[in-house]
């Protein structure tokens, strides 16, 4: 098997919410029949606990069945054992003392984020082979850069190290990890820092993240927080006597871009004055809402905060609860914010390096908690209770609008078809073709039973024969034939 190959494969596992065992498990085979040693561990949800970028909270972290794996290259002969080596013609190996030399950790991540397959050109999960308008090769698919390829780069170097290994005569190891949930808390990297799953010592370790092949010593941190936000529902004929979120959220949203832009000014550093937007924050997830005729009564959002090296994750925090509380002090419905996971920050470009030491809370590597719950600490007014019928001093009057005030130009919808809006239009007019929005089934005229095929009619001679129609006349019984107004309805 070759790098190719090895890629292709690798990037065919859906490794998306919390679903990487299985390319763990081929991973592991395969480092095996290329000659590594191979060695496999499972985060302690109790020890990461213990650690400050992670929640109290064990159940929080999500360790079951995610097992990150490695392989072992060594360089030099111990007791004459051969050295592992690329199969099938294995080295001879040499005269030197694996533990002579240093002991590199290649460190890559095989989970990756949710792909939304409607913003594809093909199956995220499918890779594809292409070239781009330079005539260079390219490869298309969910974790081709993050990071399914670097890990099978890593795997494919060392090998390339361990044939030239003999004639360099080397000493010391090469490990190459394949960890797991970097994503979402770099459980698997982290689980490897705190408690070593080796027999052996680690002097360095490389992240293969793509970096343009510049080396990096540092990265900005984060914290990332759920934000929610609770209104009333009412009926989009009478919206005023709901209390919409979006505006709400509108707001919030916008104090937040105003602190990213004024910390883009005052927080500085020198590794990061090239970038437009140095500390970012990125909403990544919103929902809102349950039906499109309603009033939305409920937000939630996921958003990202950038934390530059030499700043806290506590300190960011409490800048951006700050701003939440002026736009809360300013508003009759106020929100609630929690952390859902943090990494702090080490000084030097925004990129990602493995931890210098595991017990401080200034890791470098990227220690996300899944879902830690830290309330706000800004102090909110009550909410209205829901059910109330006054509504808060901010809402619009509940009075209707003046007919004078609708709009007299016709409204054209997608589909083709115009009315004016003060003539009625159809009962029920067809939606506007949305591509995935649920159309109701037309509904058709009922039908008034028949009865029995077999049954004589008045007005009908004879028997009337299984499907055939039969003349129906509304001013008779269709069995009996008597007048209608004789008989008594059901």
């Amino acid at each position: 098997m070759d790098i190719r190959e090895f890629t292709e494969r690798l990037l065919e596992f859906e490794t998306v919410d919390a679903g990487e065992a299985d390319a763990a498990a081929w991973t592991r085979e395969r480092l095996d029949a290329l000659g590594f040693e191979t060695y496999e561990w499972l985060a302690d949800a109790e020890e990461l606990a213990e650690h400050p970028s992670f929640p109290d909270d064990p159940d929080l972290i999500d360790t079951e069945n995610r097992p990150s794996v490695a392989g072992v290259l060594e360089f030099g002969d111990v007791g004459g054992s051969e050295a592992p080596a690329r199969q099938p013609e294995p080295s001879d190996g040499g005269s030197g003392d694996p533990d002579a030399g240093p002991t590199l950790v290649l460190n890559g991540h095989i989970d990756v984020v949710p792909a939304d397959e409607d913003a594809w050109t093909s199956p995220p999960f499918e890779p594809v082979w292409g070239e781009n308008d330079e005539g260079e090769e390219t490869l298309t698919a969910r974790g081709a850069v993050d990071m399914k390829a670097p890990v099978a780069a890593c795997v494919f170097a060392a090998l390339d190290v361990a044939e030239r290994a003999e004639d360099a005569d080397l000493n010391g190891r090469l490990v190459v990890e394949a960890v797991v949930g970097e994503e979402e808390g770099g459980i698997g990297a982290a689980a490897a820092a705190l408690s070593n799953p080796y027999p052996f010592e680690r002097d360095a370790a490389l992240v293969a993240e793509p970096t343009e092949l510049t080396p990096i010593t540092a990265t900005e941190g984060t914290v990332m927080k759920r934000l929610e936000i609770q209104g009333r529902a009412a009926h989009a004929a009478s919206r005023w006597r709901g209390e919409d979120v979006l505006p709400h959220f509108e707001r919030i949203r916008a104090a937040f871009t105003n602190l990213e832009a004024e910390r883009g000014e005052t927080v500085t550093h020198p590794l990061y004055e090239e970038y437009p937007v140095p500390w970012p924050v990125v909403v990544g997830k919103v929902q809102a809402g349950n039906w499109a005729s309603s009033v939305p009564s409920s937000l939630t959002a996921e958003m990202r905060f950038g934390v530059a090296p030499g700043e806290t994750v506590d300190e960011v925090e409490q800048e951006y609860e700050e701003a939440l509380q002026a736009v809360v002090n300013a508003d009759d419905w106020p929100p609630s914010i929690r952390r859902r996971s943090s990494a702090s920050a080490s000084s030097s470009p925004p990129r990602r390096s493995m931890p210098t030491n595991p017990s401080s809370g200034r890791s470098g590597r990227r220690c996300w908690t899944p879902d830690s719950r830290r309330p706000i600490r800004a102090a909110r007014p009550t909410a209205p209770t829901r059910g109330t019928t006054s509504p808060p001093t901010s809402r619009p009057s509940c009075s209707a609008p003046e007919p004078s005030s609708r709009p007299t130009s016709p409204t054209r919808l997608s589909t083709g078809r115009t009315w004016n809006r003060r003539e009625k239009p159809s009962p029920r007019p067809r939606f506007a073709s949305f591509s995935r929005s649920a159309r109701p089934a037309p509904r058709r005229p009922r039908r008034r039973a028949s009865c029995c095929a077999s049954t004589p009619r008045a007005g009908v001679r004879g028997t009337v024969r299984p499907g055939a129609r039969a003349e129906y006349r509304p001013d008779r019984h269709p069995r009996s034939g008597a007048p209608r107004s004789r008989t008594r309805r059901r």
